[in-house]
């Protein structure tokens, strides 16, 4: 086993740097930081020593070779923490990454909290009597939640919870944007999770839809299987089947998904944080495509190339304690 992580953490690495050397290349296409350099600093734009000078000292050079070289000017500066300032207000980029990092954590694991107990436990109940009234009920509960859009969803709960429960009640029942009221200060959290009732519950629609119709696919293949039918003859009680034997074996295809999901919780809900607000990852990288800031963006595009590769290591560990069959080394 630890020979298999030495050897998946070594692969990681020539794999991070041809990931963030294409990322580099491609955001450096996209956004031409020179070019909103020059636009966010109009007075520096006009002497040519100083843009000059910018170049150098970002790595900014043109052609394949400069941006060569260019990447691994970002990268010691990455790597020993000196990083760049953003292009838009000439800022450290690390202080405001941070908190939107923190703040897309906290909202995708309190997501991930109520999405995969609820959405296995509804595939659980709904594969145990296959084809009945239960069985239909979570499917076409299931086919709802994926058809319904994110930004569909979070704008009928803010008019439900916000604009209409005002009409009716004279004050919203829960907060429809942000983390915290405006003016507010310190950490509070009883009103932070007041303010992330409604973000939590949109994130985790369409992941209870997926955990539900997986789980139960999963299962209903496991409780067909020959050797459950070999421990039902032994007379193993039924439940002693299923929770010792068929839930472990079902579990081993959703541990891929529940590992990506979260790998991607990191990137930032961009849809749910942008129509609630939230200062996360996702609103973090929308500003920072909106202003071209290149050295916003290429620290955001690491975080999340870094937290895929960490939760596939996951899972390929996860996959082994499933199932003793798997033998990774």
């Amino acid at each position: 086993m630890l020979r298999f992580i030495v050897r998946r953490l070594l692969w990681a690495i020539p794999t991070l740097f041809i990931v963030t050397f294409v990322v580099y290349c491609a955001l450096r296409l996209a956004t031409n930081p020179l070019a909103s350099y020059a636009r966010a600093n109009p007075r520096v734009a006009k002497d040519p020593e100083k843009m000059a000078q910018y170049v150098e000292t970002n790595g900014l050079w043109p052609g394949f070779s400069g941006y060569v070289r260019g990447y691994f000017v970002w990268l010691k500066g990455f790597v020993t923490g000196n990083w760049q300032v953003s292009i838009k207000g000439s800022r450290p980029v690390w202080p405001n990454l941070k908190i939107a990092l923190v703040n897309t954590i906290r909202l995708g694991l309190l997501a991930v909290m109520v999405s995969i107990p609820i959405g296995l436990s509804l595939g659980i109940f709904a594969a145990l009597k296959p084809g009945r009234l239960r069985d239909t009920a979570v499917n076409t509960g299931a086919i709802i939640g994926f058809s319904v859009q994110p930004f569909i969803s979070a704008i009928i709960l803010q008019l439900f919870f916000g604009v209409q429960w005002a009409k009716w009640f004279g004050e919203p029942l829960l907060p429809t944007s942000g983390l915290y009221p405006p003016g507010h200060q310190g950490f509070d959290p009883v009103l932070m999770l007041k303010y992330m009732i409604l973000p939590v519950i949109v994130v985790s629609i369409q992941s209870i839809a997926s955990y539900s119709r997986y789980m139960r696919a999963s299962l209903l293949d496991v409780l067909n299987s020959d050797y459950l039918r070999t421990a039902r003859s032994k007379g193993i009680s039924e439940r002693r089947v299923l929770v010792k034997h068929a839930l472990r074996n079902a579990m081993i295809p959703i541990v891929t998904l529940a590992a990506l999901d979260i790998g991607a919780i990191v990137g930032g809900l961009i849809i749910s944080e942008a129509v609630f607000d939230y200062p996360g990852m996702g609103v973090f990288f929308l500003n920072a495509q909106s202003n071209g800031d290149f050295p916003e963006l290429m620290p955001w595009m690491v975080i999340i190339t870094s937290s895929v590769i960490l939760f596939n290591l996951l899972a390929d560990l996860a996959y082994a304690w499933l199932d003793p069959r798997i033998r990774l080394d």
